[in-house]
């Protein structure tokens, strides 16, 4: 019987873009979680019949799951840390401060 293997390309896409979109406010937490999510049942499926499948490709999914994981930890502080931003300073002086940081940016141009 052919071993099936594990494709772990899928988590590390969303993983990546995940850590992209950690800019925008730390939304990437979506994206990283869902990549966690998939690399944890994936897992889950192989440790029910580990002969079936490839234990490279096995490890390959754990690592995926670990740079998720990892992902998902940094989103979440920067997500945390915009969220207390805004309650403490505020919208309006939030984007005054980006505001005066992308003039400062421009005229250094």
């Amino acid at each position: 019987m052919e071993q099936q293997k594990l494709n772990p390309t899928l988590v590390y896409v969303l993983a990546i873009l995940g850590f992209l979109c950690c800019c925008i406010g730390g939304l990437g937490f979506i994206l990283a979680g869902i990549a966690f999510i998939i690399a944890h049942s994936n897992l889950n499926k192989a440790k029910l019949n580990p002969e079936n499948y490839d234990p490279n490709s096995i490890k390959a999914m754990n690592t995926a799951k670990i740079v998720a994981l990892v992902i998902l930890i940094i989103n979440l502080l920067y997500f945390v840390y915009y969220i207390y931003m805004i309650s403490t300073i505020g919208w309006d002086e939030l984007m005054q401060q980006s505001q005066d940081i992308m003039e400062q940016w421009q005229q250094n141009q």
